[in-house]
């Protein structure tokens, strides 16, 4: 994949593609996102693109993100400027000004807006990110497994309420910024885990911003040349078809701030008269045959791409009829570590499964 050292203003599309590929479903949807940072750069420049070891370990960096439930973001649309004063609100605690951002997570929204806010505040934005992909709770991150605090951390919401939470970890900076963002409606903006330059050359994973890119350019040229971009993408990614059918059922709720639920799809082309399931807590996190043998699991990334048109789908937009690529591809290599697995394997959503890597579980195809 080609390293970008800016994104401009037509590097959005791409970037939001990408980021809906990456988002596993979850995150977000980055339409949102991609029009906040377009505005931004029309107003304020193309937003420098840097690498983690170009920063002065002194530096300070933070990452911005939404948090909730993906479904709220179809109604609870944000105001604008939530991101960028969340950001301010921490640099007033810290007693000094970012020197760079950075996305919490590789995919959907959270993939655009740190790109908005990186424009307006006159910043760079670093090549990397905290997940390599989504995942639903704010501990699950790579600075987590480099003992980075996430606070103190900054929220707002649409209506003008902020706050600043300190908490004792980062599982516990989790589950009371859950219950705000509940109250905040189920959905809010948030700046938080500041590290320094050291810290980030450690903990972040390298990258992800040329990814998002790259994998948006595939999917689009593809779509031009008619094609379906799984082949492709499989191809360049080292990811997998998993399956191929219409969706059937999609059982979704909105619940503790989270979207939860599980779909089922039937089988066309070549996987005629099977039937397949996805469960998802915001993101996908399992794909299973009928018998209930796992093809994909958490961390790995499970990827929906619609069958003609080979655009994205998030958890939000699944329906009925819909008709599907389900994609598998392998995750960053320190979420297979004992460390990672205790942070986002399946036995951390409740799953009575041991994590399997999706090379191996899909070895005969």
């Amino acid at each position: 994949m080609d390293k970008i050292t800016q994104i401009t203003r037509a590097d959005m599309v791409d970037a939001a593609l990408g980021g809906a590929f990456l988002g596993t479903g979850g995150g977000g949807d980055p339409y949102i996102g991609r029009l906040m940072a377009e505005q931004a750069i029309d107003a304020s420049g193309p937003v420098p693109v840097i690498d983690v070891d170009s920063l002065d370990d002194d530096a300070l960096i933070v990452p911005v993100a939404m948090m909730g439930a993906p479904t709220v973001m179809l109604e609870k649309l944000p105001r604008g400027d939530e991101a960028i004063g969340t950001l301010r609100s921490l640099e007033a605690v810290l007693g000094r000004k970012a020197d760079a951002v950075f996305c919490i997570e590789a995919g959907g929204l959270n993939s655009t807006i740190p790109i908005a806010v990186a424009a307006t505040a006159g910043l760079p934005i670093v090549d990397g990110d905290g997940m390599g992909r989504a995942f639903p709770e704010l501990q699950m991150v790579s600075m987590t497994m480099f003992d980075v605090h996430a606070c103190p951390m900054a929220m707002a919401d649409e209506k003008g309420n902020a706050l600043v939470l300190n908490a004792v970890d980062n599982l516990s900076t989790e589950k009371f910024a859950r219950a705000i963002t509940v109250e905040m409606g189920g959905a809010g903006l948030i700046a938080l885990y500041p590290m320094s330059g050291a810290q980030a050359k450690r903990a972040i994973l390298r990258g992800s911003l040329s990814l998002i890119v790259s994998i948006g350019r595939i999917i689009r040229r593809e779509q031009a040349a008619n094609r379906n971009p799984a082949e492709r993408l499989a191809a360049d990614l080292g990811g997998m078809r998993l399956f191929e059918g219409r969706v059937t059922d999609v059982d979704r709720r909105t619940e503790g701030g989270f979207a939860r639920g599980r779909a089922t799809f039937e089988g066309l082309d070549s996987y005629q008269g099977q039937t397949f399931t996805l469960q998802f807590q915001n993101e996908f996190l399992m794909a299973e045959t009928e018998d209930g043998t796992a093809r994909a699991m958490t961390p790995d990334l499970i990827c929906l791409l619609d069958l003609e048109t080979g655009e994205p789908i998030t958890t939000e937009q699944m329906a009925y009829g819909y008709r599907v690529i389900i994609f598998g591809l392998p995750c960053d290599p320190k979420w297979r570590s004992n460390h990672g697995l205790q942070l986002v394997g399946p036995g951390y959503f409740g799953y009575a499964t041991e994590y399997q890597p999706i090379e191996d579980l899909n070895k005969s195809d």
